[in-house]
C-alpha cells in the first residue's frame, strides 16, 4: 500500500513543487517590473533547472522501457 501511495504522490507532489516555482518566478517579474525581455530571460534562467530534471525523468524513462536508441 505505501509503495503504491509512493508511486502516485511522487510524480504529483513533484508537479505542484515545479508549477508553485513557475508562479514564484512569475511573481518575482512582475514585482520587480523586469518587462517583457527580463521576464522571459528569468524564466530561461530559473527555469533551467526544473527543465534539466523533466528532461532527466523522460531519459531515465525511455532508457529504463526499453526504447533507447
Amino acid at each position: 500500500m505505501q509503495q503504491t501511495f509512493e508511486t502516485w504522490i511522487t510524480p504529483i507532489m513533484i508537479g505542484g513543487l515545479i508549477l508553485f516555482m513557475g508562479f514564484i518566478i512569475w511573481d518575482l517579474a512582475k514585482k520587480s517590473q523586469a518587462g517583457r525581455f527580463g521576464t522571459i530571460m528569468l524564466f530561461v534562467v530559473l527555469g533551467a533547472g526544473m527543465l534539466g530534471y523533466i528532461l532527466k525523468v523522460v531519459i531515465t524513462w525511455i532508457l529504463e522501457s526499453g526504447n533507447g536508441v
